[in-house]
């Protein structure tokens, strides 16, 4: 069933790369989207992504796609697993799980899911480097391969800074129009997809272009490439398969310094 559709998946040489699984059903579909989940926290969490309580990542159930799954409130990321996961409707109600949701996730990732129906995963969380980019009210420009994958595919988003109103979600949803990543302006960065694996990717590599970004406009003038130079980087690098293939090499490398106790 809904597994990630991917058409133009790269041929490299010497053989075909990976393919996201084909479930024979949703409770098996649902039971890889949680683990999935609680992985990319962990993950997040190693990486130093996740600033106290703050933050949240959600992905649409499988089944029914009005709901959405996310971590419970004031547990860190580095220590959630797949049975803390909390299961909300598009309300905010809690529909499965145990334990407080954050009132921040209801509003910012309900409007968001149900604004684009496309979006299947979405990442918010305040970072070093997208909270330094968030107060600076400039968009990423191409200066890299990697800066590419957002080129004409990010807004600048003035909400409310402490997002308590049910309406926000609903605002950033409309205002990514047909793109998928926002920097919210004096408050953080947010990257979505259509997968939890791709959303999670264009996090990570968001955040590090607001870092190449700032650290250059800071030794000099930036030279960035041409806007027709930045689209045919983009058409290579900017798929969310290859924000899938990327974020799997990464989960790999954590679960398996997980499983051998390994403490970094």
């Amino acid at each position: 069933m809904a597994s990630p559709v991917f058409p133009d998946i790269p041929m490299p040489l010497g053989g075909a790369l990976p393919r996201p699984r084909v479930f024979s059903s949703f409770q098996d579909e649902r039971a890889h989207c949680r683990n999935t989940l609680a992985r990319a926290f962990r993950v997040f969490g190693r990486l130093g992504l996740a600033e106290g309580i703050a933050g949240h990542i959600t992905v649409r159930d499988p089944e029914f796609h009005d709901r959405l799954w996310v971590n419970p409130y004031a547990v860190h990321f580095s220590r959630i697993t797949a049975d803390d996961l909390i299961c909300i409707s598009k309300n905010g109600e809690v529909v499965s799980g145990d334990g407080p949701v954050n009132a921040a996730a209801v509003a910012i990732h309900c409007g968001i899911h149900r604004e684009n129906p496309d979006v299947v995963a979405a990442v918010h969380t305040h970072t070093t480097y997208g909270r330094a980019m968030s107060a600076l009210n400039q968009y990423l420009l191409p200066v890299n391969q990697e800066a590419c994958a957002f080129f004409e595919n990010h807004i600048l988003f003035r909400g409310d800074v402490v997002v308590l109103s049910d309406d926000e979600g609903t605002r950033i949803g409309k205002s990514l129009g047909k793109a998928r990543h926002a920097i919210m302006q004096n408050h953080g960065l947010l990257t979505t997809g259509s997968s939890i694996e791709a959303a999670c990717y264009r996090f990570i590599s968001m955040e590090r272009c607001c870092e190449i970004q700032l650290l250059a406009s800071s030794a000099g003038q930036l030279y960035p490439l041409s806007d027709d130079e930045a689209r045919k980087v983009k058409a290579s690098v900017g798929s969310d398969y290859v924000a899938w293939l990327a974020f799997r090499g990464i989960m790999d490398v954590y679960s398996s310094e997980e499983q051998s106790g390994i403490d970094v």
